[in-house]
């Protein structure tokens, strides 16, 4: 399979639009060396075929399908390489870009689990708006182990877990989280044999989520905040990271900790870096230290072929 890092930023993109923090003000000035990144979201397509699957609809997929030629193959007046769209949750950084795919002679197949949409239904009634344009196509994605495809994309298949997070702030069980508010997917070419761990929101990392990642060729996992206090330590939030359901990369039980117990050979990736986080500038300490223990963070356009 052939996956391509259409956005590798947390909610509001790199350079955040009202955010001077060191990073922002740093790479708008010139004086931080760092790559300006939308919200994060993956395309994933078989070795052979042009079309495929989104994973996550982020509010600059437009800007995200000018600057990837795979999705605009241009086989007719209009077209598109999106055989499906798939939402790891409701949340506003991955789930508001489906406005920006109404314009379609067909509903928009959509996978999701029931929670979210039910969120997307009713706190950020995103499917019911859709209604009356495209329309959309719900497939439920089911947390018992089973894997499901996606039509028209041949040779993947995708096997969905439960993670612990937090729902979008509109949800209703936004502090009493049930299953299906935020899952981890595994992506697997039967043609290869190879597969991807993919979860852009990771707030703990259980037993049966490493066993996942562990069995993986790839993970590309939460890279949102390098230290659980960053935003507080910042002034620009109240809260930590992992109150709002992110394990942060740093500490005991951190992120890296995780990853480095992962086989030599699975490849490491962090995606959904907020602006905060300081591995985004390529000269600090941080990035390094990343570097070394064979952690890459995921840059806009990068691609993988598993």
């Amino acid at each position: 399979m052939r996956i391509t890092v259409l956005g590798s930023a947390g909610g509001g993109g790199f350079p955040q639009w009202n955010c001077n923090c060191p990073n922002c003000a740093g790479v708008r000035a010139g004086t931080v060396r760092a790559k300006p990144r939308t919200q994060s979201s993956i395309f994933v397509r078989p070795d052979h075929g042009e079309d495929g699957v989104l994973f996550n609809a982020s509010p600059d997929i437009l800007e995200q399908i000018r600057g990837s030629p795979v999705l605009q193959p241009a086989r007719a007046l209009r077209d598109t390489a999106i055989a499906g769209v798939v939402l790891i949750d409701g949340q506003v950084d991955h789930a508001t870009g489906l406005f920006m795919l109404r314009e379609r002679a067909s509903p928009l197949p959509l996978w999701c689990t029931d929670s979210v949409a039910e969120d997307l239904s009713q706190g950020n009634p995103v499917l019911r708006v859709l209604s009356h344009y495209c329309g959309v196509a719900r497939h439920p994605i089911a947390l018992d182990g089973n894997a499901f495809e996606v039509p028209g994309v041949p040779d993947l298949s995708f096997r969905a877990m439960p993670l612990t997070g937090k729902a979008a702030p509109y949800s209703p069980h936004r502090e009493q989280q049930v299953a299906g508010d935020n899952i981890g997917l595994t992506l697997f070419d039967r043609r290869s044999g190879k597969s991807l761990f993919y979860a852009p929101g990771l707030g703990a990392i259980t037993p049966p989520v490493f066993e996942a990642m562990a069995t993986a060729d790839a993970v590309m996992v939460d890279g949102t905040f390098w230290t659980d206090d960053e935003m507080v330590r910042l002034g620009v939030s109240g809260k930590r990271a992992r109150e709002i359901g992110h394990l942060p990369q740093s500490g005991e039980g951190g992120m890296i900790e995780w990853l480095t117990r992962l086989p030599a050979a699975t490849r490491r990736m962090l995606i959904h870096i907020n602006n905060t986080n300081p591995i985004l500038d390529e000269d600090s300490d941080e990035h390094a230290l990343l570097r070394r223990a064979g952690i890459e963070p995921c840059e806009d356009g990068m691609t993988i072929q598993l």
